[in-house]
């Protein structure tokens, strides 16, 4: 399909970040369950949330452009949540280590894609839409800085457990 406006490529991005939202919230119930750290855990639960307010908000981005919603195949997330799921079969703090890389890589894609459907929607005048999406990526920053909070905590936990204690010669 050849798409000859702004207008049209924002909605092509748009079905490619509504395929790749409503893929996450499938996707982030494993992430949970694979994570050993609660507070790990728990930002994804978090962000879970956020994510079903971001296919929600999508909706009414569709809806201020006078299109139904609908999804384009994401290949990029599809790829960033193999590789999560890869991450997520590991054991221990490495594992969520392992779990919060692959999670960044999907909040970085995430910041990217909403910032570059932001700006389209700003270029072409549409206040309403630029809102719901800097809402979104907004929630998709402090997501990815909670990330980074908890490797900090993971790494400090996984330095203390690697230690070991210096034996005294006798």
């Amino acid at each position: 399909m050849k798409l000859n406006t702004l207008e049209e490529v924002l909605i092509d991005h748009l079905r490619d970040l509504y395929d790749a939202e409503k893929n996450l919230v499938k996707a982030l119930p494993k992430m949970v369950k694979a994570a050993e750290s609660e507070e790990l855990a728990g930002a994804i639960r978090d962000h879970l949330e956020q994510t079903k307010h971001h296919v929600v908000r999508l909706e009414q981005v569709f809806e201020h452009l006078d299109q139904k919603p609908r999804a384009k195949l994401c290949k990029a997330m599809r790829g960033l949540i193999e590789e999560g799921g890869e991450a997520a079969s590991d054991d221990g703090a490495l594992s969520d280590l392992a779990i919060i890389a692959a999670a960044q890589k999907v909040e970085h894609y995430e910041i990217s894609a909403y910032g570059t459907a932001r700006a389209w929607a700003e270029q072409l005048g549409n206040l309403d839409v630029v809102k719901l999406l800097e809402a979104t990526l907004k929630e998709e920053k402090a997501a990815d800085s909670k990330l980074t909070e908890v490797s900090g905590k993971v790494l400090e936990t996984a330095g203390q457990k690697e230690e070991e204690p210096e034996m005294e010669e006798a």
